[in-house]
Protein backbone atom coordinates (compact mmCIF):
# COMPACT_ATOMS: atom_id res chain seq x y z
CA UNK A 1 0.00 0.00 0.00
CA UNK A 2 1.37 3.42 -0.95
CA UNK A 3 1.65 5.82 1.99
CA UNK A 4 0.08 8.98 0.57
CA UNK A 5 1.18 11.06 3.57
CA UNK A 6 4.83 10.09 3.33
CA UNK A 7 5.46 10.82 -0.35
CA UNK A 8 6.69 14.10 -1.81
CA UNK A 9 6.82 15.01 -5.50
CA UNK A 10 10.57 14.37 -5.51
CA UNK A 11 10.37 10.95 -3.84
CA UNK A 12 7.34 9.91 -5.91
CA UNK A 13 9.18 10.74 -9.13
CA UNK A 14 12.13 8.60 -7.99
CA UNK A 15 9.91 5.65 -7.08
CA UNK A 16 7.95 5.91 -10.32
CA UNK A 17 11.24 5.90 -12.23
CA UNK A 18 12.44 2.85 -10.26
CA UNK A 19 9.21 0.98 -10.96
CA UNK A 20 8.23 0.74 -7.27
CA UNK A 21 4.69 1.55 -8.39
CA UNK A 22 2.95 2.74 -11.53
CA UNK A 23 1.31 6.07 -12.25
CA UNK A 24 -2.09 4.34 -12.08
CA UNK A 25 -1.32 2.75 -8.70
CA UNK A 26 -0.19 6.14 -7.38
CA UNK A 27 -3.36 7.89 -8.58
CA UNK A 28 -5.56 5.09 -7.22
CA UNK A 29 -3.96 5.36 -3.79
CA UNK A 30 -4.61 9.08 -3.58
CA UNK A 31 -8.17 8.70 -4.82
CA UNK A 32 -8.88 6.00 -2.23
CA UNK A 33 -7.56 8.24 0.57
CA UNK A 34 -9.41 11.26 -0.79
CA UNK A 35 -12.74 9.48 -0.95
CA UNK A 36 -12.25 7.98 2.51
CA UNK A 37 -11.50 11.31 4.21
CA UNK A 38 -13.45 13.78 2.11
CA UNK A 39 -16.80 12.92 3.70
CA UNK A 40 -15.62 14.63 6.87
CA UNK A 41 -13.30 17.29 5.37
CA UNK A 42 -15.11 18.37 2.15
CA UNK A 43 -11.88 19.28 0.36
CA UNK A 44 -13.10 17.95 -3.01
CA UNK A 45 -16.25 18.96 -4.85
CA UNK A 46 -15.72 16.39 -7.61
CA UNK A 47 -13.38 13.56 -8.58
CA UNK A 48 -12.49 13.41 -12.25
CA UNK A 49 -13.63 10.19 -13.91
CA UNK A 50 -10.68 10.25 -16.32
CA UNK A 51 -7.94 10.54 -13.68
CA UNK A 52 -6.82 6.92 -14.06
CA UNK A 53 -6.89 7.23 -17.86
CA UNK A 54 -4.60 10.23 -17.51
CA UNK A 55 -2.25 8.13 -15.39
CA UNK A 56 -2.23 5.35 -17.99
CA UNK A 57 -1.50 7.88 -20.74
CA UNK A 58 1.45 9.22 -18.75
CA UNK A 59 2.84 5.69 -18.39
CA UNK A 60 2.67 5.27 -22.16
CA UNK A 61 4.51 8.55 -22.68
CA UNK A 62 7.25 7.45 -20.30
CA UNK A 63 7.58 4.14 -22.18
CA UNK A 64 7.92 6.13 -25.38
CA UNK A 65 10.97 7.85 -23.92
CA UNK A 66 9.52 11.20 -22.88
CA UNK A 67 11.10 13.00 -19.94
CA UNK A 68 8.29 14.48 -17.87
CA UNK A 69 9.04 16.73 -14.86
CA UNK A 70 5.74 15.85 -13.13
CA UNK A 71 5.22 12.36 -14.54
CA UNK A 72 2.23 10.75 -12.81
CA UNK A 73 2.03 13.29 -9.96
CA UNK A 74 -1.61 13.43 -8.71
CA UNK A 75 -2.91 16.97 -8.16
CA UNK A 76 -6.00 18.70 -6.78
CA UNK A 77 -7.10 21.73 -8.82
CA UNK A 78 -8.83 24.75 -7.32
CA UNK A 79 -12.38 25.23 -8.59
CA UNK A 80 -11.63 28.58 -10.28
CA UNK A 81 -9.04 27.20 -12.73
CA UNK A 82 -10.43 26.00 -16.05
CA UNK A 83 -9.98 22.44 -17.34
CA UNK A 84 -11.47 21.69 -20.75
CA UNK A 85 -14.75 19.78 -20.41
CA UNK A 86 -14.78 19.96 -16.60
CA UNK A 87 -17.06 21.90 -14.32
CA UNK A 88 -15.66 25.08 -12.80
CA UNK A 89 -17.97 26.87 -10.39
CA UNK A 90 -15.57 29.06 -8.36
CA UNK A 91 -17.48 27.80 -5.33
CA UNK A 92 -20.58 29.70 -6.45
CA UNK A 93 -24.17 28.76 -7.17
CA UNK A 94 -24.18 31.19 -10.09
CA UNK A 95 -21.77 28.90 -12.00
CA UNK A 96 -23.06 25.59 -10.65
CA UNK A 97 -23.45 23.99 -14.09
CA UNK A 98 -20.71 25.84 -15.99
CA UNK A 99 -18.34 23.62 -18.00
CA UNK A 100 -14.99 25.01 -19.15
CA UNK A 101 -14.49 25.36 -22.89
CA UNK A 102 -10.70 25.48 -22.79
CA UNK A 103 -7.69 24.67 -20.61
CA UNK A 104 -6.06 27.35 -18.49
CA UNK A 105 -2.44 27.86 -19.52
CA UNK A 106 -1.22 26.35 -16.23
CA UNK A 107 -3.36 23.27 -16.89
CA UNK A 108 -1.92 22.88 -20.38
CA UNK A 109 1.60 23.11 -18.96
CA UNK A 110 0.82 20.58 -16.25
CA UNK A 111 -0.64 18.19 -18.85
CA UNK A 112 2.52 18.53 -20.93
CA UNK A 113 4.59 17.81 -17.80
CA UNK A 114 2.68 14.57 -17.14
CA UNK A 115 0.61 15.58 -14.10
CA UNK A 116 -2.62 13.75 -13.26
CA UNK A 117 -5.70 15.75 -12.20
CA UNK A 118 -7.63 14.00 -9.43
CA UNK A 119 -10.47 16.44 -8.94
CA UNK A 120 -11.91 19.86 -8.24
CA UNK A 121 -11.08 21.41 -4.86
CA UNK A 122 -13.52 23.48 -2.79
CA UNK A 123 -12.90 27.19 -2.24
CA UNK A 124 -14.41 30.37 -0.87
CA UNK A 125 -16.96 31.70 -3.36
CA UNK A 126 -15.09 33.53 -6.14
CA UNK A 127 -12.04 33.40 -3.85
CA UNK A 128 -13.67 35.86 -1.43
CA UNK A 129 -12.79 34.59 2.00
CA UNK A 130 -10.04 33.47 4.34
CA UNK A 131 -11.57 30.28 5.71
CA UNK A 132 -13.40 28.35 2.94
CA UNK A 133 -16.64 29.00 4.81
CA UNK A 134 -18.25 31.05 2.01
CA UNK A 135 -18.44 28.23 -0.57
CA UNK A 136 -21.94 27.53 -1.87
CA UNK A 137 -21.09 23.82 -1.54
CA UNK A 138 -20.33 23.58 2.15
CA UNK A 139 -17.53 24.41 4.54
CA UNK A 140 -14.13 22.73 4.20
CA UNK A 141 -12.61 21.57 7.48
CA UNK A 142 -8.98 21.50 8.56
CA UNK A 143 -7.84 17.84 8.43
CA UNK A 144 -5.55 18.42 11.42
CA UNK A 145 -8.46 19.57 13.60
CA UNK A 146 -11.88 19.37 12.01
CA UNK A 147 -13.32 21.94 14.40
CA UNK A 148 -11.11 24.52 12.68
CA UNK A 149 -10.90 26.13 9.26
CA UNK A 150 -8.21 25.21 6.70
CA UNK A 151 -7.83 28.85 5.66
CA UNK A 152 -8.90 30.28 2.35
CA UNK A 153 -9.70 30.89 -0.29
CA UNK A 154 -7.63 27.87 -1.43
CA UNK A 155 -8.69 25.89 1.62
CA UNK A 156 -9.92 22.91 -0.39
CA UNK A 157 -6.60 22.64 -2.21
CA UNK A 158 -4.64 22.81 1.06
CA UNK A 159 -6.93 20.35 2.85
CA UNK A 160 -6.73 17.86 -0.03
CA UNK A 161 -2.95 17.69 0.30
CA UNK A 162 -2.94 17.75 4.12
CA UNK A 163 -5.36 14.81 4.35
CA UNK A 164 -3.30 12.72 1.90
CA UNK A 165 -5.84 13.11 -0.90
CA UNK A 166 -3.41 14.74 -3.36
CA UNK A 167 0.36 14.92 -3.60
CA UNK A 168 0.21 18.66 -4.35
CA UNK A 169 -2.40 21.19 -5.42
CA UNK A 170 -2.95 24.26 -7.52
CA UNK A 171 -4.39 27.36 -5.88
CA UNK A 172 -4.71 31.08 -6.49
CA UNK A 173 -3.53 33.91 -4.26
CA UNK A 174 -5.11 37.39 -4.32
CA UNK A 175 -4.25 38.51 -0.79
CA UNK A 176 -2.75 35.40 0.81
CA UNK A 177 -5.09 32.67 -0.41
CA UNK A 178 -2.28 30.15 -1.00
CA UNK A 179 0.06 31.08 1.83
CA UNK A 180 -2.53 31.39 4.62
CA UNK A 181 -4.18 27.97 4.09
CA UNK A 182 -0.75 26.38 3.62
CA UNK A 183 0.28 27.81 6.99
CA UNK A 184 -2.92 26.60 8.66
CA UNK A 185 -2.41 22.98 7.60
CA UNK A 186 1.39 22.74 7.82
CA UNK A 187 2.28 22.91 4.13
CA UNK A 188 4.41 25.04 1.80
CA UNK A 189 2.59 27.70 -0.22
CA UNK A 190 4.08 29.84 -2.99
CA UNK A 191 2.69 33.06 -4.40
CA UNK A 192 4.89 33.75 -7.44
CA UNK A 193 5.83 37.18 -8.73
CA UNK A 194 2.91 38.88 -10.48
CA UNK A 195 3.50 38.05 -14.14
CA UNK A 196 5.62 34.94 -13.53
CA UNK A 197 2.66 32.57 -14.06
CA UNK A 198 -0.09 33.04 -16.63
CA UNK A 199 -3.57 33.89 -15.36
CA UNK A 200 -5.22 32.80 -18.62
CA UNK A 201 -8.03 30.44 -17.59
CA UNK A 202 -8.19 31.66 -13.99
CA UNK A 203 -11.56 33.14 -13.04
CA UNK A 204 -10.64 36.67 -12.07
CA UNK A 205 -11.25 38.13 -8.64
CA UNK A 206 -8.93 41.16 -8.77
CA UNK A 207 -6.89 41.14 -11.94
CA UNK A 208 -3.99 43.24 -10.67
CA UNK A 209 -3.56 41.03 -7.59
CA UNK A 210 -4.43 37.43 -8.58
CA UNK A 211 -1.66 34.90 -9.06
CA UNK A 212 -1.72 31.11 -9.50
CA UNK A 213 0.70 29.02 -7.45
CA UNK A 214 1.35 25.63 -5.84
CA UNK A 215 0.63 24.14 -2.42
CA UNK A 216 3.12 21.37 -1.67
CA UNK A 217 4.68 19.36 1.14
CA UNK A 218 8.23 20.67 0.72
CA UNK A 219 10.10 23.67 -0.65
CA UNK A 220 11.80 21.42 -3.21
CA UNK A 221 8.37 20.32 -4.48
CA UNK A 222 7.24 23.95 -4.75
CA UNK A 223 10.28 24.71 -6.89
CA UNK A 224 9.65 21.73 -9.18
CA UNK A 225 6.00 22.75 -9.58
CA UNK A 226 6.82 26.43 -10.14
CA UNK A 227 9.31 25.69 -12.90
CA UNK A 228 6.62 23.79 -14.80
CA UNK A 229 3.87 26.42 -14.62
CA UNK A 230 5.90 29.63 -14.91
CA UNK A 231 6.85 31.51 -18.05
CA UNK A 232 5.61 33.99 -20.61
CA UNK A 233 2.21 33.43 -22.24
CA UNK A 234 0.82 35.31 -25.26
CA UNK A 235 -2.68 34.74 -23.84
CA UNK A 236 -1.84 36.85 -20.80
CA UNK A 237 -0.30 40.21 -21.59
CA UNK A 238 0.75 40.71 -17.97
CA UNK A 239 3.18 37.80 -17.99
CA UNK A 240 6.83 38.77 -18.09
CA UNK A 241 9.19 38.15 -20.95
CA UNK A 242 11.37 35.07 -20.58
CA UNK A 243 14.48 37.22 -20.03
CA UNK A 244 12.96 38.49 -16.76
CA UNK A 245 11.97 35.18 -15.26
CA UNK A 246 13.61 32.76 -12.87
CA UNK A 247 14.92 30.49 -15.63
CA UNK A 248 17.51 33.14 -16.49
CA UNK A 249 18.43 34.01 -12.89
CA UNK A 250 21.50 32.58 -11.14
CA UNK A 251 20.60 30.38 -8.18
CA UNK A 252 22.63 32.42 -5.68
CA UNK A 253 22.33 32.22 -1.93
CA UNK A 254 20.63 34.87 0.17
CA UNK A 255 22.15 35.87 3.48
CA UNK A 256 20.68 39.24 4.52
CA UNK A 257 17.15 38.99 5.89
CA UNK A 258 15.11 42.11 6.60
CA UNK A 259 12.95 42.05 9.76
CA UNK A 260 10.22 44.72 10.01
CA UNK A 261 10.04 44.81 13.81
CA UNK A 262 7.35 47.50 13.77
CA UNK A 263 5.05 45.11 11.90
CA UNK A 264 5.60 42.37 14.48
CA UNK A 265 4.26 44.66 17.18
CA UNK A 266 0.89 44.99 15.43
CA UNK A 267 -2.05 44.27 17.69
CA UNK A 268 -3.78 41.03 16.74
CA UNK A 269 -0.62 38.98 16.24
CA UNK A 270 -0.73 36.23 18.85
CA UNK A 271 2.20 36.21 21.27
CA UNK A 272 3.10 32.58 20.62
CA UNK A 273 3.01 33.13 16.84
CA UNK A 274 5.38 36.08 17.30
CA UNK A 275 7.61 33.97 19.58
CA UNK A 276 7.68 31.16 17.03
CA UNK A 277 8.78 33.61 14.34
CA UNK A 278 11.52 35.10 16.49
CA UNK A 279 12.80 31.67 17.47
CA UNK A 280 13.11 30.68 13.80
CA UNK A 281 14.74 34.00 12.94
CA UNK A 282 17.27 33.35 15.72
CA UNK A 283 18.00 29.88 14.33
CA UNK A 284 18.54 31.38 10.88
CA UNK A 285 20.97 33.87 12.39
CA UNK A 286 22.92 31.05 14.03
CA UNK A 287 22.88 29.25 10.69
CA UNK A 288 24.79 32.06 9.00
CA UNK A 289 22.08 34.52 7.95
CA UNK A 290 22.26 38.18 8.94
CA UNK A 291 19.13 39.79 10.41
CA UNK A 292 18.71 43.42 9.39
CA UNK A 293 16.08 45.65 11.03
CA UNK A 294 14.10 47.45 8.32
CA UNK A 295 11.29 49.96 8.07
CA UNK A 296 8.33 49.65 5.72
CA UNK A 297 6.70 53.00 6.50
CA UNK A 298 3.45 52.53 4.61
CA UNK A 299 2.82 48.83 5.24
CA UNK A 300 0.33 49.68 7.99
CA UNK A 301 -1.99 50.89 5.23
CA UNK A 302 -1.80 47.62 3.27
CA UNK A 303 -5.00 46.06 4.56
CA UNK A 304 -7.30 49.07 4.00
CA UNK A 305 -5.65 49.67 0.62
CA UNK A 306 -6.22 46.06 -0.36
CA UNK A 307 -9.85 46.11 0.76
CA UNK A 308 -10.52 49.07 -1.53
CA UNK A 309 -8.65 47.89 -4.63
CA UNK A 310 -9.75 44.23 -4.46
CA UNK A 311 -13.53 44.84 -4.15
CA UNK A 312 -13.35 47.52 -6.84
CA UNK A 313 -11.74 45.13 -9.31
CA UNK A 314 -14.04 42.31 -8.19
CA UNK A 315 -17.17 44.37 -8.82
CA UNK A 316 -15.95 44.99 -12.36
CA UNK A 317 -14.89 41.39 -13.02
CA UNK A 318 -18.11 39.88 -11.63
CA UNK A 319 -20.35 42.13 -13.74
CA UNK A 320 -20.20 39.44 -16.45
CA UNK A 321 -22.36 37.12 -14.31
CA UNK A 322 -25.66 38.67 -15.27
CA UNK A 323 -27.97 35.75 -16.07
CA UNK A 324 -27.75 36.43 -19.80
CA UNK A 325 -24.45 35.17 -21.16
CA UNK A 326 -23.84 31.98 -19.15
CA UNK A 327 -24.35 30.46 -15.73
CA UNK A 328 -27.45 30.74 -13.58
CA UNK A 329 -30.38 32.70 -15.03
CA UNK A 330 -33.51 33.61 -13.08
CA UNK A 331 -35.89 35.52 -15.33
CA UNK A 332 -38.08 38.46 -14.41
CA UNK A 333 -40.58 40.77 -16.04
CA UNK A 334 -37.83 43.12 -17.18
CA UNK A 335 -34.15 42.77 -18.04
CA UNK A 336 -33.27 44.53 -14.80
CA UNK A 337 -35.39 42.01 -12.88
CA UNK A 338 -33.39 39.18 -14.50
CA UNK A 339 -30.12 40.82 -13.44
CA UNK A 340 -31.32 41.38 -9.88
CA UNK A 341 -32.91 37.94 -9.45
CA UNK A 342 -29.89 36.10 -10.85
CA UNK A 343 -27.25 37.95 -8.86
CA UNK A 344 -29.26 38.00 -5.63
CA UNK A 345 -29.90 34.25 -5.76
CA UNK A 346 -26.60 33.28 -7.39
CA UNK A 347 -24.16 35.17 -5.18
CA UNK A 348 -23.58 34.52 -1.50
CA UNK A 349 -23.50 37.17 1.22
CA UNK A 350 -19.74 37.82 1.13
CA UNK A 351 -19.70 38.24 -2.67
CA UNK A 352 -22.67 40.62 -2.52
CA UNK A 353 -20.96 42.61 0.25
CA UNK A 354 -17.74 43.05 -1.71
CA UNK A 355 -19.45 43.79 -5.03
CA UNK A 356 -21.58 46.49 -3.41
CA UNK A 357 -18.58 48.00 -1.67
CA UNK A 358 -16.44 47.85 -4.81
CA UNK A 359 -19.13 49.43 -6.93
CA UNK A 360 -19.47 52.20 -4.36
CA UNK A 361 -15.77 53.14 -4.31
CA UNK A 362 -15.74 53.29 -8.12
CA UNK A 363 -18.80 55.53 -8.33
CA UNK A 364 -18.83 59.23 -9.10
CA UNK A 365 -17.86 61.23 -6.04
CA UNK A 366 -16.04 58.34 -4.37
CA UNK A 367 -13.53 57.26 -7.05
CA UNK A 368 -10.99 59.99 -6.25
CA UNK A 369 -11.57 59.86 -2.51
CA UNK A 370 -11.12 56.09 -2.20
CA UNK A 371 -9.98 54.13 -5.25
CA UNK A 372 -7.48 56.64 -6.62
CA UNK A 373 -6.09 57.29 -3.16
CA UNK A 374 -5.71 53.54 -2.61
CA UNK A 375 -3.75 53.15 -5.86
CA UNK A 376 -1.48 56.02 -4.75
CA UNK A 377 -0.83 54.31 -1.41
CA UNK A 378 -0.20 51.04 -3.25
CA UNK A 379 2.60 52.76 -5.15
CA UNK A 380 4.12 53.95 -1.86
CA UNK A 381 4.01 50.39 -0.48
CA UNK A 382 5.76 49.12 -3.62
CA UNK A 383 8.43 51.79 -3.16
CA UNK A 384 8.93 50.78 0.48
CA UNK A 385 9.75 47.23 -0.61
CA UNK A 386 12.03 48.41 -3.43
CA UNK A 387 14.02 50.57 -1.00
CA UNK A 388 14.24 47.74 1.54
CA UNK A 389 15.51 45.29 -1.08
CA UNK A 390 18.43 47.59 -1.82
CA UNK A 391 19.87 46.49 1.55
CA UNK A 392 18.50 42.98 2.09
CA UNK A 393 18.02 39.83 0.02
CA UNK A 394 14.66 38.88 1.52
CA UNK A 395 12.14 40.06 4.10
CA UNK A 396 10.73 37.72 6.72
CA UNK A 397 7.52 37.81 8.79
CA UNK A 398 5.03 35.32 10.22
CA UNK A 399 2.58 34.19 7.56
CA UNK A 400 -0.54 34.76 9.64
CA UNK A 401 -1.29 36.55 12.92
CA UNK A 402 -2.88 33.41 14.42
CA UNK A 403 -3.01 29.66 13.82
CA UNK A 404 -6.15 28.13 12.30
CA UNK A 405 -9.23 29.49 14.04
CA UNK A 406 -12.46 27.72 14.89
CA UNK A 407 -15.16 27.23 12.26
CA UNK A 408 -17.68 30.04 12.73
CA UNK A 409 -15.39 32.05 14.99
CA UNK A 410 -15.01 34.95 12.54
CA UNK A 411 -17.80 34.26 10.07
CA UNK A 412 -20.06 36.96 11.52
CA UNK A 413 -17.30 39.55 11.89
CA UNK A 414 -15.98 40.47 8.43
CA UNK A 415 -13.33 42.84 9.82
CA UNK A 416 -11.87 40.12 12.04
CA UNK A 417 -11.84 37.77 9.05
CA UNK A 418 -10.14 40.38 6.85
CA UNK A 419 -7.41 40.82 9.47
CA UNK A 420 -6.30 37.24 8.76
CA UNK A 421 -4.66 38.69 5.62
CA UNK A 422 -2.74 41.50 7.34
CA UNK A 423 0.69 39.90 6.83
CA UNK A 424 0.11 38.48 3.36
CA UNK A 425 -1.58 41.27 1.36
CA UNK A 426 1.55 43.47 1.08
CA UNK A 427 3.17 40.96 -1.31
CA UNK A 428 0.13 41.05 -3.60
CA UNK A 429 -0.05 44.83 -3.59
CA UNK A 430 3.65 44.98 -4.45
CA UNK A 431 3.62 42.11 -6.95
CA UNK A 432 6.60 40.46 -5.26
CA UNK A 433 6.94 36.69 -4.70
CA UNK A 434 6.29 35.22 -1.25
CA UNK A 435 6.63 31.77 0.27
CA UNK A 436 5.13 30.29 3.43
CA UNK A 437 7.06 27.46 5.09
CA UNK A 438 5.96 25.55 8.23
CA UNK A 439 7.99 26.70 11.24
CA UNK A 440 6.60 24.68 14.11
CA UNK A 441 3.39 24.61 16.12
CA UNK A 442 1.53 26.48 18.84
CA UNK A 443 -0.98 25.02 21.26
CA UNK A 444 -4.71 25.75 21.16
CA UNK A 445 -7.27 23.79 23.21
CA UNK A 446 -4.85 20.90 23.61
CA UNK A 447 -4.02 20.70 19.88
CA UNK A 448 -0.64 21.51 18.34
CA UNK A 449 -1.49 23.74 15.36
CA UNK A 450 1.03 24.60 12.64
CA UNK A 451 2.17 28.14 11.92
CA UNK A 452 3.95 29.50 8.87
CA UNK A 453 7.10 31.54 8.30
CA UNK A 454 6.78 33.96 5.38
CA UNK A 455 9.66 34.95 3.11
CA UNK A 456 9.34 37.77 0.56
CA UNK A 457 11.88 38.54 -2.19
CA UNK A 458 12.36 41.04 -5.03
CA UNK A 459 10.44 40.57 -8.29
CA UNK A 460 11.34 37.35 -10.12
CA UNK A 461 13.68 36.20 -7.36
CA UNK A 462 11.83 33.03 -6.45
CA UNK A 463 15.29 31.45 -6.23
CA UNK A 464 15.92 33.47 -3.07
CA UNK A 465 12.65 32.20 -1.59
CA UNK A 466 13.67 28.62 -2.24
CA UNK A 467 17.15 29.15 -0.76
CA UNK A 468 15.86 30.66 2.49
CA UNK A 469 12.84 28.33 2.53
CA UNK A 470 15.02 25.23 2.47
CA UNK A 471 16.94 26.56 5.48
CA UNK A 472 13.71 27.25 7.39
CA UNK A 473 12.45 23.79 6.53
CA UNK A 474 15.63 22.14 7.78
CA UNK A 475 15.81 24.19 10.97
CA UNK A 476 12.12 23.61 11.75
CA UNK A 477 12.72 19.89 11.40
CA UNK A 478 15.83 19.72 13.58
CA UNK A 479 15.84 22.89 15.67
CA UNK A 480 19.61 22.65 15.53
CA UNK A 481 22.48 24.75 14.17
CA UNK A 482 24.03 23.50 10.95
CA UNK A 483 27.26 24.90 9.52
Amino acid sequence: MIDTQELTIATALDRLADGAFSARELAESYLVTAKEKNTNVNAYLEYYDDALHMADAVAERIKAGETLPLAGIPLAIKDNILILGKRASAGSKILESYTATYDATVIRRLREAGAVFLGRANMDEFAMGSSTETSAYGITKNPLDTTRVPGGSSGGSAAAVAMGGALAALGSDTGGSIRQPAAFVGLVGLKPTYGAVSRSGLMALASSLDQIGPITKTVADAEIFFRVISGSDPKDGTTAQESDTLSRKPMNGAKRLGVPEHLLEERGIDDDVRDNFRAMASLLQKDGFTLVPIELPHIAYSLPTYYIIMPAEASSNLARYDGIRYGLSIGGETLLDTYVNTRTDGFGAEVRRRVLFGTSVLSTGYYDAYYKKATDVRALIRDDFAIAFENVDAIITPTTPTPAFKIGEKARDPLAMYYSDVLTVPANLSGIPALSVPSGTVMRDGSALPVGFQIMAPHFREDILFTVGRAVERLARTGEHYV
